[in-house]
């Protein structure tokens, strides 16, 4: 379960103060999905920063009794004047995970061959988002976050992401933001609506879709 208590995250730029949760306590419980929504501007990203820890609230806590993963897809972590195999052997021991099963499987999921050998910053965008999709997929997680899901590659690499993603859904859940409802109905159970600081909870993902729907028209 990833509980927030009395989360209050706010930014302040030029003088305004931009709230984004205001003191907000709720929970994701596990054994569900959630589809988080909320128009362009309401914080759906900042939440989820906050949810994966890449993010600090300015008081409040969040708690998290499962194994939560970045955003999927989300290459920030990463240093760019490493190299490719750096980085993933640097992200494999902070998780604990195998180093030599990690690489085998970013060098072979994300096909960017001797790019792994030369730094990060020159990488392309295409294959930034390789090797971090593969990273995502090569470290077993009980949670995973998703913020909008990007087609990275060509068709036949786009088929085998979803096909290991599906595997992985298997026994994990997921926390997804999208401006497509049916991506949400795809793949969630459970929804989250925020709205004026605010997330409103709904075990019946139709009905958070319909406020969704209320609010942006």
């Amino acid at each position: 379960m990833i509980k927030l208590d009395r989360v209050f995250k706010f930014y302040r730029t030029g003088g305004v103060l931009k709230i984004v949760l205001d003191h907000v306590s709720t929970r994701f419980e596990s054994g569900f999905s959630y589809g988080l929504m909320g128009v362009n501007g309401a914080g759906k990203s900042t939440t989820m920063r906050l949810i994966a820890g890449t993010e600090l609230p300015n008081s409040g806590r969040v708690r998290r009794d499962v194994r939560v993963s970045w955003p999927l897809g989300f290459a920030g972590g990463f240093h760019p004047q490493m190299t490719g195999r750096e980085n993933v052997k640097f992200v494999a021991r902070i998780y604990g995970a195998d180093v030599r099963k990690t690489l085998d499987f970013v060098e072979d999921f994300s096909e960017i061959g001797d790019y792994m050998e030369v730094p990060v910053r020159t990488y392309s965008s295409g294959m930034m988002a390789r090797l971090s999709f593969g990273l995502s997929m090569a470290i077993d997680f009980e949670c995973y976050l998703i913020d909008e899901i990007t087609a990275v590659g060509d068709a036949r690499f786009q088929a085998r992401c979803v096909e290991t993603f599906a595997e992985r859904r298997k026994r994990a859940d997921i926390i997804m933001v999208s401006h497509s409802m049916q991506t949400i109905k795809d793949y969630c159970d459970r929804g989250g609506v925020l709205v004026d600081g605010q997330i409103m909870m709904f075990s019946d993902l139709d009905m958070a879709i319909e406020t969704y729907n209320r609010l942006n028209r």
